[in-house]
């Protein structure tokens, strides 16, 4: 304890610990800070699939020590370039999920369940 203030040492004073489902809506809302991106899909083999590109992105996420293991469900507006929107969403989960949790963030995997396009009009195939 430190003599002036009667407080402890931050490294004797235990361990934070955040459970695996936190860091997946932690995961969930950066990932829904990037341009272009929105929930997946959802539903089973496309059945009761809601599609709200409004909501956020769904995450899952294993933990490993102090490495967070991320797997993203998500949607993307169509037509986006889709290597760089998924470059930008890869930095920015891992620099935001690092910072706000204080965990690594290891394997990513996101998959693109439907692209949501930006008008409401459809051309006819010729």
């Amino acid at each position: 304890m430190t003599a002036a203030h009667g407080i402890a040492p931050a490294e004797s004073r235990g361990a934070t610990s955040i459970p695996a489902q936190v860091v997946a809506r932690i995961a969930e809302q950066v990932a829904s800070e990037v341009a272009h991106v929105g929930s997946g899909a959802g539903g089973v083999l496309g059945v009761g699939a809601r599609r709200d590109f409004e909501a956020r992105p769904s995450a899952r996420c294993e933990l490993y020590g102090r490495t967070a293991v991320l797997t993203l469900d998500v949607g993307v507006r169509f037509p986006t370039p889709l290597a760089p929107t998924l470059r930008a969403l890869r930095t920015h989960l891992r620099e935001r999920v690092q910072h706000l949790t204080g965990l690594e963030v290891g394997r990513l995997d996101i998959s693109i369940t439907w692209l949501h396009p930006t008008t409401g009009t459809r051309r006819t195939l010729r």
